[in-house]
């Protein structure tokens, strides 16, 4: 990257760094059972409201526990299910024209990160019903409360429940954006763990490793500060701690507690610090491939990390030792190589790829410059790159075709 544009991206950096004081963060409300859930909406005064989930976790009955919370109650309910993975716009305004239909006032967002994102983008458009979601690309573009969401995760790994971004694809272009603004920090969440035992293993093992993605990017980052350190901190050790339990036994409930915690606090981390060039690259390619966001974040974290090479070594230091993987007297190399160890050891137990199957290398080009587009200037990285530098990445996880 050129020096000039280097000043710029950092100088943009440093000043929502100094700002992150005095920005109105807030965190949901947590709620343990349906019937807390339940509760705290009635004390709301809402009495219909709209369920964006997808056709699975509907009909496998998942949701009927807080339905009936909700009917105790006298809470009335409509149920829209078509989210699919990497919610479109599309499936946004469907979502949004059943909400106005059904006079709804309220939206709750069942499942995984991207029922919980559509239900925030849909909050979004009722908030600013003549603005596009195109239009809301980027950071601050919303301005006003949405209405209640409550986020009920059904995987411990987006963070979605309390970060202040929704990520929207563009079907049309096969372009993955993000838009983020403070109206989108959900009001509520309902951490269940029995809402995550049904998860099958792969994405207990990748979205719990999008969970360590999201709390090690925050911790790097330039925008890190003293309460998102704290929280990717504890975040990376509840991950170290529970995931394999989780992915051998997924019943194991305490494990499946922990791993919620653990994503909601990387959620909360990187919603302050943002994350970094992993993001960007598997932004991409879940728009242009459909790829899974947890299973891109998966296995592109470990080569991001030694791709960034010794701007990051005393951050990888800290985190390691903060966590356990080493003491403090191992030096700062030997520490950062051993946490990226760490992660690709964990995705091999988890039987998570080191590739990635159905990139095209002609599309490396613009799929780089998309990625350029979405992190520079705002991810506060360790090292910068261009959309040239940043191609590597697509060529390291690229799949061999004989």
């Amino acid at each position: 990257m050129n020096i000039l544009r280097k000043i710029y991206c950092r100088t943009y950096q440093k000043i929502f760094k100094l700002a992150i004081p005095i920005l109105p963060y807030t965190s949901p409300e947590i709620t343990e059972t349906p019937e807390d859930a339940a509760e705290l909406i009635q004390k709301k005064g809402l009495t219909r409201l709209l369920i964006v989930t997808d056709k699975f976790i509907h009909e496998s009955g998942l949701i009927n526990p807080l339905k009936a919370a909700l009917e105790k109650r006298n809470i009335a309910y409509v149920v829209f299910d078509e989210t699919m993975p990497n919610p479109t716009i599309s499936t946004v305004e469907a979502a949004r024209d059943m909400y106005i239909k059904s006079s709804c006032r309220g939206l709750i967002g069942f499942g995984g990160g991207s029922s919980i994102d559509c239900a925030k983008a849909v909050g979004a458009r009722i908030a600013k019903p003549k603005k596009t979601i195109q239009k809301m690309r980027g950071i601050l573009s919303i301005h006003k409360k949405t209405p209640f969401v409550l986020a009920v995760p059904t995987t411990a790994g987006t963070g979605s429940e309390v970060t202040v971004t929704t990520v929207v694809t563009n079907s049309e272009t096969g372009e993955k954006f993000p838009i983020s603004d403070f109206p989108l920090i959900p009001d509520a969440v309902l951490h269940d763990p029995k809402n995550t035992v049904s998860l099958p293993k792969h994405l207990t093992a990748t979205t719990g490793m999008d969970a360590l993605t999201h709390a090690v990017e925050a911790y790097i980052g330039g925008s890190a500060v003293k309460s998102t350190k704290a929280d990717a901190i504890r975040a990376t050790r509840l991950i170290f701690e529970n995931i394999k339990d989780a992915y051998n036994n997924g019943e194991n409930l305490v494990a499946r507690k922990n791993m919620l915690e653990a994503a909601f606090l990387a959620g909360r981390a990187f919603s302050k610090s943002y994350v970094g060039y992993c993001h960007a690259v598997a932004h991409s390619l879940g728009g242009k491939y459909n790829i899974p966001h947890g299973l891109a974040n998966s296995v592109i974290l470990p080569y991001t990390l030694e791709a960034y090479g010794d701007s990051v070594y005393n951050k990888l230091y800290s985190l390691t030792v903060a966590v356990g993987v080493c003491d403090a007297s191992t030096d700062k190399e030997t520490a950062a190589k051993a946490f990226i160890e760490k992660i690709k050891e964990m995705n091999r137990e988890m039987n998570i790829p080191e590739k990635l199957s159905g990139i095209k290398e002609e599309d490396i080009p613009i799929l780089a410059e998309i990625a350029d587009k979405e992190a520079n200037p705002l991810y506060p990285v360790p090292k910068l790159m261009d959309k040239y530098e940043l191609r590597q990445f697509y060529y390291s996880v690229m799949e061999e075709t004989v």
